[in-house]
């Protein structure tokens, strides 16, 4: 996009009365020839906050901000410049005015403002289709079971996709969108990848609906919740990335929380939509989340725009410590300051706030630990850290972390901080750090169950034959994008799990051509690399979605065994209230359930 001229932005502030823009985020009251509030950039109980209409400016004689209405909108919603102005010729119509016309970028910037008029008005309808649909008594029940009521669905504008796809084609057709239109907004795909003239059909099925926003507030993308559990598909699913929505570059709630990270100092990374939308509703309007738990460099490059300080809250399982951990490589080479809030034992911030309320979830956010202090408290419910050998397996462990901070000056005060901690010799311990920066063992090109290059770089077999077909066949690798969620947790404590989610995150780059799929291979670093052209060099599959579709399910089967024998020990133990056992009994008749209904493996 071009640079945007000096007579636009001077058009800008011309046309945007900077009591109207203002008045816009919270009521102004006159006061004579002026106008007067409680300032929005600091606490105060007498207002102190003044705009000007005569000079088109505000001042707030408190804290000092002041400036004219890009300025407010700069400061109230933690834009840069140009952002600010983009909004402001939003709401005052005026057309920016860009110094080069480039014909392709005209023809780019039409199909992207056509998607975005087609995302708004599918958010519209499935919200309508919640509301008064008499089909969707079982989505407003679920809604209500979690404490949800209807002018919170609004806020968040949260719908409904109906079974049958009618409703939506027909709406549509209505409004002058093509099936292709639906295609290329993710909300609908090609029955067959190569013949349009096959139908399309609708990803989003008997889901509840939640609008993805850009930064900006425009929705581009949809996350769908499951309503009747099916092994055969996630409980979320994200709409697919189109010319709107890169899933590694957005974050849930990021348009609502900007404000309040600024204000707050930080950012509250959660892990799901409902947790974030909960922490919403009962104040804490600085909470997001990651669309599924793998954050990305560029989500941390996102947020590092608003904030120097991270509290992660996710999940008390084994998914989410594991999940916290790549979270904190993603954030500390940013030099981002990582804490942990840890929840007790199978909570979540969803179910913790309902059942202590919120001020028991800001205390525990207050008390939130630094990332390795977590990581220390958690290693110590497991391993006996007074115990020579574990302190040196788990200072082994802590080593590759460390050395994601920033600079040196953090690796060397992390290491006496660690090495204090575990009872070991500094010196000792920052050898071990400088060895483990230097590692590097050569790959082996035998093609056993697992690929072996640095300690911390392996790759389950399984892992290994779902990443060969990811590059096989762009249907394939589709699908698998469909079912992100449920990969993330059928996978998470299988060797390999972030290296299967950086290809996965890169699909629609894959080429088709194998040379072509060589040179791809250079954006990946070079132990990442190494692993990945071995491989490529595994048979292929004759069927490759089949295949792919096949060793989900293994996976998702041996998942699911895990859980359920984790339930019959539970039920083994003495003293289990008369409740909780008949809790017990039903979750695992359902486990048994849903491992009956998964297709066995050929």
């Amino acid at each position: 996009m071009g640079k945007v001229s000096e007579e636009s932005i001077a058009q800008v502030v011309a046309s945007a009365d900077i009591v109207d823009v203002i008045n816009s985020y919270f009521p102004l009251k006159r006061a004579g020839t002026s106008f007067k509030a409680n300032c929005p950039f600091h606490n105060e109980k007498t207002p102190s906050f003044t705009v000007n209409p005569a000079r088109q400016s505000f001042k707030c004689f408190g804290c000092g901000e002041g400036g004219d209405a890009i300025t407010f909108v700069m400061k109230y919603e933690n834009l840069p410049f140009i952002d600010a102005v983009r909004k402001l010729a939003q709401k005052t119509g005026i057309h920016l005015i860009e110094s080069t016309f480039d014909p392709n970028e005209e023809k780019t910037r039409q199909k992207r403002s056509r998607l975005l008029e087609l995302q708004r008005g599918l958010s519209e309808l499935f919200f309508r289709l919640l509301t008064k649909d008499s089909e969707a008594q079982h989505a407003r029940d679920y809604l209500k079971s979690r404490g949800f009521g209807s002018e919170m669905a609004q806020r968040w504008q949260i719908g409904w996709a109906p079974e049958a796809p009618g409703a939506v084609f027909k709406w549509a057709k209505e409004n002058g969108f093509s099936g292709r239109d639906l295609v290329e907004s993710g909300i609908a795909a090609l029955r067959q990848e190569d013949s349009p003239q096959a139908g399309i059909y609708l990803r989003f099925r008997d889901r509840l609906m939640f609008p993805i926003h850009n930064d900006y507030g425009d929705v581009i993308a949809f996350s769908g919740r499951q309503l009747r559990e099916d092994p055969r598909s996630g409980k979320y699913i994200n709409s697919p990335e189109t010319p709107l929505f890169n899933k590694s570059r957005v974050c849930f709630a990021l348009d609502k929380a900007r404000r309040a990270i600024g204000q707050e100092k930080f950012a509250l990374i959660c892990e799901g939509q409902i947790d974030a939308i909960v922490c919403h509703e009962n104040g804490l309007q600085n909470a997001i989340a990651p669309l599924g738990t793998a954050l990305t460099e560029e989500h941390a490059r996102l947020l590092k725009r608003y904030t120097d300080r991270i509290v992660i809250c996710f999940d008390s399982d084994n998914a989410g410590q594991k999940a916290t951990g790549r979270a904190f490589e993603q954030l500390a080479p940013l030099g981002l300051d990582v804490k942990v809030a840890t929840l007790p034992n199978g909570d979540d911030p969803d179910a913790f706030i309902r059942r202590e309320g919120i001020e028991a979830f800001r205390e525990l956010l207050a008390k939130a630990s630094p990332f390795f202090d977590a990581q220390l408290r958690h290693e110590a419910l497991s391993r006996d850290l007074n115990d020579p050998t574990t302190k040196a397996t788990v200072a082994r462990e802590l080593a590759p972390l460390i050395l994601k901070l920033s600079d040196q000056v953090s690796i060397d005060a992390m290491t006496m901080h660690l090495a204090t901690k575990l009872g070991l010799g500094a010196e000792d311990f920052r050898s071990l750090i400088q060895k483990t920066s230097q590692k590097a063992r050569p790959l082996s090109r035998s093609h056993e169950p697992t690929i072996e290059t640095e300690p911390q770089l392996e790759v389950s077999y399984s892992l290994q034959k779902l990443i060969k077909l990811l590059f096989l066949s762009p249907e394939a690798a589709a699908w698998a994008d469909s079912q992100y969620e449920a990969l993330s947790e059928i996978t998470a404590v299988e060797k390999g799990h972030p290296l299967l989610f950086s290809v996965l995150d890169r699909h629609q780059q894959i080429p088709v051509s194998s040379a072509e799929q060589i040179n791809f291979l250079h954006q990946f670093p070079e132990a990442e690399k190494r692993v990945l052209q071995d491989i490529l060099e595994l048979e292929d599959a004759s069927s490759p979605l089949t295949s792919l579709q096949d060793i989900f399910n293994h996976l998702s089967r041996r998942h699911l065994k895990k859980q359920l024998d984790q339930k019959v020990t539970q039920l083994k133990q003495t003293g289990l209230s008369p409740s909780s056992l008949a809790l017990l009994q039903k979750e695992i008749l359902d486990l048994q359930r849903l491992v009956k209904e998964i297709p066995a493996r050929p």
